[in-house]
C-alpha cells in the first residue's frame, strides 16, 4: 500500500473541486428528462401503492409473467413493466394507484439526491 502525502491546502482545494463536480452532476441528473418507464421500483413500493400482496408478485415472477432484477436480495421492476402488467390485467389495480406509485417513487428519488448532495 502506497501512502501519498499532500499539503492540507492542496487537499482542501481537491475536495472543493470534487464537491463542485458532484453538485453539477446531481443538478443535471435532476434536470434531465429520463423516460419514466425506465425507472426502477422495488417490491415494497409496488405492493404498497398498487394494493397487491407480495405473494402476487412472487407468483408472477415464478410463472415468468413479469421481468425483474434481483440486486442484493431485493427485487426491482421497471415502471414500464408494471404498466404492461396493468394493461394486460394481470395485476388488479387502478390508474390512481399507479400514479401514486410513480409520484411517490419520484419524491423518494429526489430526497435521496438531495441527501447525497448535502453529504
Amino acid at each position: 500500500m502506497d501512502v501519498i502525502i499532500i499539503e492540507s491546502q492542496a487537499y482542501k482545494e481537491l475536495v472543493a473541486k470534487i464537491n463542485s463536480i458532484a453538485k453539477f452532476v446531481v443538478e443535471h441528473q435532476a434536470a434531465g428528462t429520463s423516460d419514466p418507464d425506465e425507472e426502477w421500483v422495488d417490491s415494497y413500493e409496488v405492493c404498497t401503492f398498487l394494493n397487491i400482496s407480495s405473494r402476487t408478485l412472487q407468483r408472477l415472477r415464478s410463472k415468468g409473467m413479469i421481468s425483474y432484477s434481483l440486486i442484493s436480495g431485493k427485487t426491482y421492476y421497471t415502471i414500464g413493466e408494471i404498466k404492461r402488467m396493468l394493461k394486460e390485467r394481470r395485476i388488479r389495480s387502478n390508474e390512481e394507484a399507479f400514479q401514486n406509485l410513480i409520484n411517490n417513487h419520484q419524491q423518494y428519488v429526489q430526497q435521496r439526491r438531495i441527501a447525497k448532495a448535502n453529504k
